[in-house]
């Protein structure tokens, strides 16, 4: 919302709902394609163009992943450094340090949730975290909006630098509802399944999104363009509250990275011919090594750019882009190309054009606001 302001971030978050729903529902339709169900997008991809776009939509989707796990990483060492500051404001641990923290707990619970399936008693713990986060940050904020003076809702910046913010903002915020990953989120669904998917990219996008919007607005009207990224570093409040919030905002952030790096442990696993208990020597230290290494590293491009809101442009600008809007619309034009009208045709093609231009100018802008930043915080900044 800070570098949209209220009129262009609503309209905004709103279109981004609207085009996310659309292009999901492209895929979703395509999840049959050919009578055969396609649990993995690049196996969509594949079977639709061939063997190379199997691979280049698994690079795409590697890259998303990645970059979605080290936003994770460094929402998850913001909100231990949040709670640190609440009870020793010396400036002794920096923001480097938690990110290290954060990556190595994260690294532990992967080795210790050895597939997927394994992970279901998490989810409800993960939702009890996303709740406590969303009523105490939405509290909070509506509190110290009720008692604040007049906020200072203008965009900052020179005009330069809205122009470029502007365009990165656009790909945060089909960020905000994309994963690229729609086929094997869903890829247990009951029969009928598109039907079945379509229901839940309905809920997904209309109930599912109140706590977006209750979030983003209610922290925006209580403290304009002063919000931070990580919003509990604004709010007033309780200690123990404000720390309460802050630990469920970095477990919930563990438990979601593992759902988003398990594609890459699955195809690791798959790859190296990973069978058998799970607690075996063997596998343990495979997972030990393996995933341990791949988080290493996560974690380290994490510390060293700890950009929260760069990182999501970016992932937005090179992988959400292209994966949820500009394949989904080519897939269902191929895929349907001799029952669509004229028109019909015309307009798919208008968005891959579209959105291929959104995504080069938003891959500039967000490459731009990196380095930026990294020039205005240095590299391992403490945010």
């Amino acid at each position: 919302m800070v570098p949209l302001g209220w009129i262009y971030g609503v309209v905004g978050l709103i279109a981004a709902t609207a085009i996310s729903l659309y292009a999901n529902a492209l895929i979703a339709k395509l999840h049959e394609f050919g009578g055969k169900r396609h649990i993995r997008y690049r196996d969509l991809a594949g079977y639709i163009y061939g063997r190379k776009a199997y691979s280049l939509t698994w690079a795409l989707q590697y890259v998303n992943l990645f970059m979605i796990n080290t936003g994770y990483i460094i929402l998850a060492g913001s909100a231990l450094k949040a709670v640190y500051v609440l009870f020793r404001d010396d400036h002794q641990m920096k923001l480097p340090y938690f990110i290290a923290i954060a990556g190595f707990v994260c690294a532990m619970f992967a080795v210790c949730i050895p597939h997927l399936s394994a992970l279901r008693v998490w989810l409800g713990f993960s939702t009890v975290f996303s709740f406590i986060y969303i009523v105490t940050a939405f509290s909070l904020s509506l509190k110290d909006g009720m008692k604040s003076p007049a906020r200072d809702y203008s965009i900052p910046g020179s005009t330069t630098s809205k122009i470029f913010t502007t365009i990165g903002a656009s790909a945060n915020l089909v960020f905000a509802f994309n994963t690229g990953m729609l086929p094997e989120i869903q890829a247990t669904i009951r029969q009928p399944v598109v039907k079945n998917m379509m229901k839940a990219l309905y809920f997904q996008f209309t109930v599912g999104v109140v706590p977006l919007y209750l979030i983003t607005f209610t922290g925006y009207w209580a403290y304009g363009s002063s919000t931070q990224a990580y919003l509990m570093n604004n709010v007033n409040g309780p200690v123990w509250l404000k720390a309460t919030a802050n630990i469920a905002a970095f477990l919930q952030s563990v438990i979601a990275l593992h759902i988003f790096a398990s594609p890459m442990y699955e195809y690791l696993d798959t790859k190296y011919g990973v069978t058998g208990n799970a607690l075996a020597i063997k596998n343990l230290s495979f997972r030990v090594l393996v995933r341990g290494g791949y988080l290493a590293f996560n974690t380290f491009v994490s510390a060293l750019l700890p950009f929260l809101g760069d990182f999501m442009s970016l992932t937005g600008a090179i992988s959400t882009f292209p994966l949820t809007f500009i394949l989904a619309n080519h897939m269902y034009l191929v895929a349907k190309k001799n029952k669509l009208t004229s028109m019909q045709k015309l307009w798919h093609w208008l968005n891959v054009c579209f959105f291929g231009v959104m995504s080069v100018a938003s891959a500039i802008a967000a490459l731009r606001l990196i380095a930026v930043d990294s020039k205005t915080y240095h590299l391992f900044a403490d945010l």
